[in-house]
């Protein structure tokens, strides 16, 4: 029995409802210390209808042929686009009483152009589709591609649990179908608007790019999202007993997202990211975790792929599609922590390729695609074939939960020119809840050099934060914030004390800004390490080499 199954369920419980209740911003730090236990590894469980072209034209929206030049294109403009006017009232400001309405599309990603469906349930007898491309749009954060005229709406059957891997299935019928001709490619997030009654949910979409060559990928960690939803009672996490042992062993798409109103883990590891980038007009593609796992050519020519503030379940053929990137020159920069550490392998729903996300964890050997001979479902550092992801991130998990301060530790690099720091400064809570380090014990590429060393405590455990930057042959640079609280912080502002945003203030804003303009428009020039080679500087740092 391993440490997590000895553990219980509170432990994976708190972590669960952590991370949820992070999405929305309505938890800090104070009051989860003793929510989960410390530490790398398995210590993490422990403590761990109708068709919109026969529904009339949109209302309030551009029709398809409105969208800007080029839209879909390899020649997309990410400025162009984000000079367009924006629609800053896409929020759910009404959210009704829960199953009020809800829904989720039948592909994670479509090309621009492609077709979807729609499935929806409400108690409304009507409802309207709004599909918002999130993005800048000087601070509006959005812009409204299209919208439906009313559609009518029907309560769906009831949702039922596998016996063997208790995973959440709808089988809910297709309300409706949507042809994204004309909508940019971009990152999406679909309001559901009850009509007749009080209700708005999210449905979120990405409109991939055909091609990423030239371009700085951006990366939609689709399967993390699904593997912290309870939509339906169960997840990657827990059930409905809240014990680690009533886990789903297997997640799927074909349900609605629970938190932050359907938009999943979206709008707070994400978002923030996806504004500045395209702020600074950083010629950008879009795709999924799981369209990286199946076109094994897809980055093939990007400058960057970016992984966002979490991003933790990865398919051996993810890993290996982002490493084949880097030994070609790509640029490969993590935003958050806790990055590559489950494997999880990708099988068909009823209603497509890729729609179920599945993770035995230390039940691997009950899987019966293990027992086919498929790679085993556990964290990527664990046996059989222990394959730990500080190979590729450079730093490796090290535990949760801890809130600490991001401390300075290499002022003069260039990732800080701007920000006017000096070694030592400190950045109250940046570093949380989970974290990084570089630790040579794992496999560790060199040279890598770490520009920031934050001594932390977790649990009663002394250790460190580390963000680091390293380089390969290829002239690729490798950047790791070794934070999660990095992309959030990207829109932390004032002092802090009204608790949102995990307690960062204004000054932590102005630090991951700076510290990630820096890196996007240096990835994006090309591989970094032929102007900016890594430095190693691990024996000075640790003591140690």
């Amino acid at each position: 029995m391993d440490q997590e199954q000895r553990a219980g369920g509170t432990g994976s419980a708190g972590r669960r409802r952590f991370i949820a209740i992070a999405a929305t911003g309505a938890v800090t730090a104070v009051g989860i210390g003793a929510a989960a236990g410390c530490g790398g590894g398995d210590a993490e469980e422990a403590g761990a209808g109708g068709d919109p072209k026969s529904a009339g034209s949109p209302s309030g929206a551009p029709n398809a042929s409105e969208s800007s030049p080029g839209a879909g294109s390899r020649e997309f403009d990410v400025k162009a686009e984000n000079a367009r006017p924006g629609n800053a009232d896409w929020h759910v400001t009404k959210a009704g009483p829960a199953r009020a309405i809800e829904g989720f599309a039948d592909r994670v990603s479509v090309l621009p152009g492609e077709s979807f469906g729609l499935h929806v349930s409400t108690a409304a007898p009507r409802f309207t589709v709004s599909a918002y491309r999130m993005g800048w749009y000087g601070g509006a954060r959005a812009r409204l591609v299209w919208r439906s005229q009313a559609l009518p709406g029907v309560r769906q059957p009831e949702h039922t649990v596998d016996a063997g891997t208790r995973m959440v299935r709808t089988r809910w019928s297709r309300t409706t179908t949507v042809d994204t001709g004309g909508w940019p490619e971009g990152c999406y997030l679909l309001r559901l608007d009850a009509q007749g009654a009080e209700g708005q949910r999210f449905v979120p979409l990405t409109v991939r790019s055909a091609s990423t060559k030239g371009r700085t990928v951006i990366v939609n960690a689709v399967a993390t999202w699904q593997a912290y939803n309870r939509w339906g009672g169960y997840g990657s996490y827990d059930g409905p007993t809240g014990g680690y042992a009533s886990r789903s062993l297997a997640v799927t798409f074909d349900r609605p997202y629970e938190y932050d109103d359907g938009a999943g883990l979206f709008l707070v590891y994400e978002a923030p990211l996806i504004a500045l980038a395209e702020r600074l007009g950083i010629p950008s593609a879009y795709t999924t975790t799981t369209d990286v796992a199946r076109e094994k050519r897809l980055l093939e020519g990007a400058v960057a792929v970016l992984s966002l503030g979490h991003d933790e379940y990865w398919s051996p053929e993810q890993r290996a599609h982002v490493t084949a990137a880097r030994d070609a020159g790509t640029n490969i920069a993590i935003l958050g922590a806790n990055c590559c550490y489950r494997r999880i392998r990708l099988e068909p729903s009823d209603l497509g390729p890729d729609r179920t996300v599945v993770c035995y964890k230390s039940s691997y050997a009950q899987d019966p695609g293990f027992k086919r001979g498929h790679p085993a479902t556990v964290d990527f550092r664990s046996a059989p074939a222990a394959d730990p992801e500080s190979s590729l991130l450079g730093v490796i998990y090290d535990g949760y939960p801890v809130d600490a301060p991001y401390v300075v530790a290499r002022p003069g690099h260039w990732l800080f020119e701007g920000t006017g720091v000096k070694a030592g400064d400190g950045f109250a809570h940046l570093v949380g809840v989970e974290y990084d380090k570089v630790d040579t014990g794992f496999p560790t590429p060199r040279p890598i050099e770490i520009i920031a060393h934050s001594p932390v405590v977790c649990e009663g455990r002394p250790s460190h934060q580390d963000t680091a930057y390293y380089t390969v042959a290829s002239g690729a640079g490798v950047f790791a914030t070794g934070t999660m609280r990095w992309v959030e912080a990207l829109d932390a502002t004032g002092d802090g004390r009204g608790g949102g945003n995990h307690g960062l203030d204004a000054r932590s804003g102005a630090l991951t800004t700076r510290v990630t303009e820096n890196l996007l428009r240096v990835f994006a020039a090309g591989p970094a390490g032929r102007t900016r080679p890594a430095r190693d500087n691990v024996d000075s740092v640790y003591g140690r080499s």
